[in-house]
C-alpha cells in the first residue's frame, strides 16, 4: 500500500536549480526571484512578491550555466501555493500553463 502524501507523489520529475528568475505580474510588475525546482508541469520560485492562489503569472527564468548559453525559459504559471520561508521571502509554487519561449 502506498502511503505518500499527495505532494510526494508527483508525477514529473523536479530537477532542482539555482538559476536566477523574473516574476511578470499581471500589471506588468516585474520581480526578482529564484528558480529553485523545474519539471515539465510547474516549478517553485523563491521572492518576495506574494500573489494571489491561482493567480497567472508570467515567469522568465534564465538557466544560463557557464558550459551551455541557451535562451531564457520563458512560462506562463498558475500560482497554486505560496508560504512564507523567512525574512520577507516566500516559496510559491506552480503549474505551467503554457511555454511562451
Amino acid at each position: 500500500m502506498d502511503h505518500a502524501s499527495p505532494r510526494d507523489r508527483r508525477l514529473d520529475r523536479r530537477i532542482p536549480l539555482r538559476c536566477s528568475a523574473h516574476i511578470r505580474s499581471r500589471e506588468g510588475k516585474e520581480i526578482s526571484a529564484e528558480c529553485t525546482e523545474l519539471s515539465v508541469s510547474g516549478m517553485t520560485l523563491r521572492t518576495s512578491y506574494v500573489p494571489d492562489e491561482g493567480e497567472v503569472v508570467e515567469i522568465v527564468v534564465d538557466a544560463q550555466n557557464q558550459n551551455v548559453e541557451r535562451p531564457p525559459l520563458v512560462t506562463k504559471m498558475r500560482v497554486i501555493r505560496c508560504h512564507e520561508i523567512a525574512g520577507g521571502q516566500y516559496e510559491i509554487g506552480g503549474s505551467t500553463v503554457n511555454v511562451v519561449g
